[in-house]
């Protein structure tokens, strides 16, 4: 596992094209080619796609690092209920340890067994999940246990096997594209111009032409050990341990920061296996953390440990237009 000394190295210098990026510039042409490769061998036919019986609805990112994702996931599911779909939702299932795949995830599912952002998602939609490397054959577990109408992949713009019929990109307001390389020496995972061909575009922050913005709001604090509520407010002014182990740490310290708290940083890897010394700090300070690193470590809660709820705002706009290109890609 790359350490968070290494990650917040390389997303530091992401932003920009000093001497070690520009050393890694050739490693970006081989990558970029193996990428341009793998799209052109599907575009031909040579690699297939695979379609399935209901529309299926990616959302995705084409850089490395948190950008909003998840919680847009989770908004979508709900919006899709309330509009009269049945939808399910798929997911990767990172960091899962089950020794088979695809798994079915209920709020109750062990983080341990099936990943941190699957057992998010089945708490967050209300919707069926199921997760797994395996996005196809994920998609046939839950179409074969539920009525679903259309399905969300959490994820998986990359995963070219599984045809779609929408596309949307989430953008980190902030960091954007970063210095426009592709990996190891940028954070794109395909160029910048491949959020241009997305149906839609989502930008967590300022949403520039063409794009979508997307709020994404901290609201109240739920303790691990007991489930009490209180208000991120009634916290101005004390000293608290702010865990992380997501793919942005700086924008929850950040946060938190902005709400008046007094924070002491402990950043993580993305999608970090928590233990309990992890969060030994050994001063009873309250400890807050994200809603994804929280369901990895409430079975070792302690009655400092608090939650941050969080929500995902898009703009107005966004689910009329999940909607019109919903029934003109399924035929209505």
């Amino acid at each position: 596992m790359v350490s968070t000394r290494t990650t917040t190295w390389l997303q530091q210098r992401w932003q920009g094209r000093s001497v070690p990026v520009l050393a890694l510039v050739p490693l970006s042409w081989i990558y970029g080619a193996l990428v341009g490769l793998r799209r052109q061998l599907y575009h031909l036919g040579v690699l297939r796609r695979h379609r399935l019986a209901v529309p299926v609805i990616i959302v995705g990112n084409v850089t490395v690092g948190g950008t909003g994702k998840t919680p847009l996931v989770i908004w979508l599911s709900r919006f899709l209920l309330n509009a009269g779909y049945r939808p399910g939702i798929i997911t990767r299932g990172y960091g899962g340890q089950a020794a088979a795949w695809p798994q079915a995830v209920t709020p109750d599912s062990d983080p341990a067994q099936v990943g941190d952002e699957p057992v998010l998602l089945a708490r967050g939609s209300g919707c069926p999940v199921a997760a797994g490397p395996d996005r196809i054959a994920a998609a046939g577990a839950l179409l074969a246990a539920h009525h679903c109408d259309v399905l969300i992949s959490d994820d998986g713009l990359q995963h070219l096997h599984l045809a779609r019929d929408i596309e949307i990109v989430v953008i980190d307001g902030q960091r954007r594209f970063g210095n426009g390389l592709l990996l190891p020496a940028g954070p794109l995972r395909e160029p910048a111009a491949r959020a241009g061909l997305a149906d839609l575009r989502v930008t967590q922050g300022s949403a520039r032409d063409g794009e979508h913005g997307m709020e994404l709001r901290a609201g109240h604090l739920r303790n691990l050990a007991d489930g009490r509520v209180r208000a991120l407010p009634e916290f101005a002014g004390c000293t608290v341990h702010a865990v992380a182990g997501i793919g942005n740490p700086a924008r929850f310290f950040a946060g938190l920061r902005a709400a008046g708290l007094v924070v002491q940083e402990h950043a993580f890897p993305d999608h970090h296996r928590f233990r309990a010394q992890d969060l030994e700090f050994g001063d009873g300070a309250p400890v807050i953390m994200t809603a994804k690193d929280a369901v990895k470590c409430e079975r070792f809660a302690r009655p400092e440990y608090w939650c941050l709820e969080a929500a995902a705002f898009p703009d107005a706009g966004f689910g009329p237009s999940v909607l019109r290109l919903l029934k003109e890609k399924s035929g209505g």
